[in-house]
């Protein structure tokens, strides 16, 4: 018996997060969950968000779970999924240290990612 291929939700993208400290294998998982999301039948990726993220150990990536949430369900029309609302910080979180990448995200980073505090360009996001 075989079982049906499952994309990764938001949810399991936090696990893999909160097992590894090294940010470039993070970004790797981001960017997998990205392909994946964007594999999945449009019906089925507001189920790949809906279910809140356990902690990954560090408040700006539990941050950029809710943004990234809310990005995406706007995307589809939707509202974001609840437990994103309450996720923000305190002090804008520039990911990148490339003094060019902080301008470029100052400029385009997304409504949902600026709202919670994430500033990550476009860009970033269309390379994903």
């Amino acid at each position: 018996m075989t079982m049906a291929y499952q994309p990764m939700t938001l949810s399991s993208l936090a696990g893999h997060l909160s097992r590894r400290a090294d940010e470039k294998v993070r970004w790797k998982h981001v960017w997998e969950f990205f392909e994946e999301y964007r594999w999945a039948p449009v019906e089925e990726r507001p189920l790949l968000l809906c279910e809140e993220p356990s902690s990954t150990g560090d408040e700006q990536w539990d941050v950029l779970l809710a943004a990234l949430a809310e990005h995406l369900a706007a995307e589809l029309d939707l509202a974001p999924p609840e437990w994103s609302r309450s996720r923000v910080l305190a002090t804008p979180w520039f990911p990148s240290s490339l003094r060019s990448k902080r301008m470029e995200a100052l400029v385009s980073a997304p409504a949902a990612f600026r709202k919670h505090g994430v500033y990550l360009s476009a860009r970033d996001l269309e390379a994903a």
